[in-house]
């Protein structure tokens, strides 16, 4: 139940905006391991005054921000950086343009339905 956060120099991207967002779908399926229904990404592009990017960083350079449960493997994680690499390198973005960042919530603090994700069944495992 990831909640994803990209963001980007806007411009380079074009009509691609649903291709970088499936690409990191994809990603996020197979580090870790979520069911294909299992959906919450957020593309926000920046005008270039408003992203401050490491200056050897090509246009492409993306920030993405992955909220998720506690409990993934460093296995799980490496996964993710790697599939992350391997489906956004067709779009143009290389391996050097990709940060990602992973906020670990305990499920007792993300509120669904009305509840603690704690209380409720997923459907599938976090401890990957």
């Amino acid at each position: 139940m990831p909640a994803t956060r990209i963001g980007t120099r806007r411009g380079w991207l074009g009509n691609r905006r649903g291709e970088l967002v499936e690409a990191v779908q994809r990603a996020l399926q197979t580090g870790l391991l979520i069911p294909d229904n299992d959906r919450c990404i957020r593309l926000t592009e920046y005008d270039d005054d408003a992203m401050l990017a490491p200056p050897e960083k090509g246009p492409s350079y993306l920030l993405i921000e992955v909220t998720l449960f506690s409990g993934r493997s460093v296995e799980a994680k490496r996964r993710l950086y790697a599939a992350l690499v391997e489906e956004l390198e067709p779009l143009g973005i290389p391996a050097g343009d990709i940060k990602t960042i992973l906020i670990e919530v305990d499920s007792v603090n993300w509120g669904l339905q009305g509840v603690p994700a704690s209380e409720i069944d997923l459907g599938y495992k976090i401890d990957v």
